[in-house]
């Protein structure tokens, strides 16, 4: 008897079927085929059993799923019992969760299926890698990131953050709620989000300068900063020091062609065009929301 399909087999799939390693697999010299897919899926299913489903999770080509599903039928209820106990479940993505979550809602609505995916999709996206030279002369190379979820009106707007587990996915949905956010309560931007992969605490101040000033560079020279395009700001790991690094360095480069660049960044120092009140506002958004939900409980 076939044992259960594991859907996480396929949740972090690799489509290529050149003949390369695969890119998130490299113990995968070949490409699948079809042909293969059972006998792989029952040998990973009982690995992932065991507990080693991590290691497999792009074992199994998107492009096989259907395959997969005639073979092994539905993948719901995967985590069947196993000697009495149940296999512990894959903690699910935050970009799986928000769209989920849309998805419920636009059950709500009478919008059309197009136009309903349209508003879900994120436009556009930026991965950067840029080297670093540290302080004891090794070099490191950076990730970093940039979503731009809606360009239904512009410039779009979304924050910064430095923290070791920024990724493309979370950028994604956080940009997806900025969208989300400034409709519900009619504000006119466009929502979007990023980050780099570091933990900021590891840093020199000199690094944390060189990191900043060089992500912006590549924000700029992919159209994905400016006064009218996309203005980031503060998030977890960055504060008006990173902004204003952020502004002077676009000044500094572009501002001879942009009359509004002081305006490509919020969040800065007063001291650098900022404005008073920045520093408090989201906790003070926070009071007031928390208050008018117990004046309407």
């Amino acid at each position: 008897r076939n044992p259960p399909f594991h859907p996480l087999l396929w949740s972090h799939a690799h489509t290529s079927t050149r003949r390369r390693p695969c890119r998130r697999s490299p113990h995968l010299s070949t490409p699948l085929s079809p042909c293969r897919l059972p006998a792989l899926l029952r040998t990973a299913t009982m690995l992932a059993q065991a507990g080693f489903h991590r290691a497999l999770l792009s074992a199994v080509p998107r492009a096989f799923a259907p395959a997969a599903r005639r073979a092994f039928g539905s993948p719901a209820h995967i985590n069947g019992e196993t000697n009495g106990e149940h296999a512990p479940e894959e903690e699910i993505r935050f970009l799986d969760m928000v769209q989920a979550n849309f998805e419920k809602a636009a059950k709500l609505t009478d919008c059309a299926p197009g136009l309903l995916n349209q508003i879900l999709q994120c436009n556009s996206v930026l991965r950067v890698q840029f080297p670093l030279r540290r302080d004891n002369g090794q070099v490191e190379v950076i990730r970093g990131y940039r979503a731009q979820h809606s360009h239904h009106v512009t410039p779009c707007k979304g924050g910064i953050r430095y923290a070791a587990v920024v990724d493309l996915q979370e950028v994604e949905a956080l940009a997806a709620l900025m969208t989300f956010k400034c409709a519900v309560v009619n504000i006119p931007f466009g929502g979007a989000k990023g980050g780099i992969a570091i933990d900021p605490k590891k840093y020199s101040l000199r690094e944390l300068e060189a990191i900043t000033r060089r992500y912006t560079i590549e924000l700029r020279k992919h159209g994905f900063l400016g006064a009218g395009i996309d203005v980031p700001a503060p998030d977890v790991g960055t504060g008006p020091r990173e902004m204003g690094w952020i502004k002077d360095t676009y000044a500094t480069l572009y501002g001879m062609d942009d009359v509004f660049s002081d305006a490509c960044v919020t969040g800065k120092p007063k001291s650098m065009a900022g404005i008073d009140g920045r520093t408090e506002a989201t906790g003070l958004g926070v009071c007031y929301a928390v208050r008018s939900f117990l004046q309407n409980a």
